[in-house]
């Protein structure tokens, strides 16, 4: 009952506000108007574009990063150590992301921590303008997805077998090949699942590109606020925000699809 007044009324109402549309009489009725506006703008459908394409590579960053970080966790730390480990993984997240995103913001603005230490060592003879850019706003989303690839990494490495590694190395098998033959086909269904939770929070995600990625890194949440609170379109705001579920919807079927893999497999 609550599962059905908190999430699927709203999106309901929301659903049938899309498709709502004034005439050219000026009277409000059904129309496809709000969904042909986005394939009719190029701005709007270039900026959803954009933000999948930087979702891709955020997602494909985060996995490098979590990949080692979930192995040494589970298969090089001593047992004692790993709750420990996982207490600093969860750590950044008992605050707010805003608070998180203001730390990076002062770590990196021109008079931050970080350009302070390098003119202070004589590394660089001027401070570095390293916020409000795409490689700024990447980093920041990947931090803010990291725990989320993590833990289902995590969760299938610890039903690997120490021996089929054990017995790949004592064959003659690099580490490389261990690796490519054994760790990584065994993690897919966790490396899938925490694609998908990274991408969808990348794609869906409005504070991080607002804050660090500054005016000309476009974000599609950022056309969905401008119709919603900006321009009080709320009809055509409806629109963007189911375009981009199933427009990202989309994407991720074709994701399994290249990975053969099924959505039950990947959930379970």
């Amino acid at each position: 009952m609550w599962l059905f007044l908190l999430i699927v009324l709203p999106h309901l109402d929301l659903f049938i506000m899309s498709f709502r549309a004034k005439d050219e009489y000026g009277q409000m009725g059904f129309s496809l108007q709000n969904y042909a506006n986005f394939f009719a703008e190029p701005i709007y459908w270039l900026t959803f574009v954009r933000t999948a394409i930087y979702s891709v590579i955020t997602t494909v960053f985060t996995f490098l990063l979590a990949m080692p970080v979930a192995f040494y966790i589970v298969k090089v730390v001593r047992p004692k150590y790993k709750g420990f480990l996982m207490v600093l993984l969860l750590l950044p997240f008992w605050v707010s992301e805003l608070v998180r995103v203001y730390g990076w913001m002062i770590l990196l603005r021109e008079s931050g921590v970080v350009n302070f230490f390098l003119l202070k060592l004589g590394i660089v003879d001027a401070p570095l303008h390293m916020l409000y850019t795409d490689a700024t706003m990447i980093m920041g989303l990947v931090y803010t997805s990291m725990l989320f690839m993590v833990v289902p990494v995590i969760s299938v490495l610890e039903s690997l077998d120490d021996s089929l590694i054990e017995a790949a190395s004592d064959l003659g098998g690099s580490k490389i090949s261990i690796w490519r033959e054994i760790i990584l086909p065994h993690c897919k269904p966790g490396i899938t699942s925490g694609a998908i939770v990274v991408f969808m929070l990348s794609l869906g995600n409005y504070l991080t590109p607002n804050l660090m990625g500054g005016k000309n890194s476009l974000w599609f949440t950022e056309q969905i606020y401008n119709q919603f609170i900006a321009s009080f379109n709320w009809n055509q705001g409806a629109a963007f925000g189911f375009l981009l579920l199933l427009l990202s919807s989309l994407i991720i079927w074709a994701g399994l699809k290249i990975s053969r893999q099924k959505l039950g497999e990947v959930a379970s």
